[in-house]
């Protein structure tokens, strides 16, 4: 496994263990980590704090090129918010652990010129489901249903 999405898995680890919602991210620029983080909404009563809203948040201000030269990993198929800020900042690969779970915007990044690669990381579904099974209305709250 690519120790980039290792890092974002056990983000979402860390999410779950403090009672939320097993979704991580990083960013990667020039083979480092400049920014992780996890869904953070149940946590910090966030309306907003995805995990990859979080890493954005915990990479902090960046000059433009380097969000531009990045590459974010997140563990569950990004929503329209978190697509937003991937499109606003210019991050030009995303790769996927997973969007059998919950299908977010990869059409409209791919259709604006991000590179998007769905692995199906077979932890990464595991996480979801279990998570969704036993905890459905949370789940519904974070993708606003």
């Amino acid at each position: 496994m690519d120790s980039f999405m290792q890092a974002a898995i056990d983000e979402a680890q860390k999410g779950l263990e403090e009672g939320g919602i097993p979704i991580g991210s990083v960013i990667v620029h020039d083979g480092k980590i400049i920014g992780r983080g996890h869904n953070r909404r149940v946590q910090e009563s966030s309306a907003i704090k995805h995990g990859e809203m979080d890493a954005f948040e915990n990479a902090g201000r960046q000059p433009a090129r380097v969000y531009r030269e990045a590459t974010l990993y997140t563990t569950l198929s990004p929503c329209a918010m978190c697509s937003g800020a991937i499109l606003l900042y210019g991050i030009g690969k995303v790769i996927v652990g997973e969007n059998q779970t919950f299908m977010g915007e990869e059409e409209l990044l791919r259709s604006r010129g991000v590179q998007v690669d769905v692995i199906q990381d077979a932890t990464c579904v595991g996480l979801m489901k279990q998570f969704i099974a036993v905890k459905p209305e949370l789940w519904n709250e974070d993708i606003g249903e």
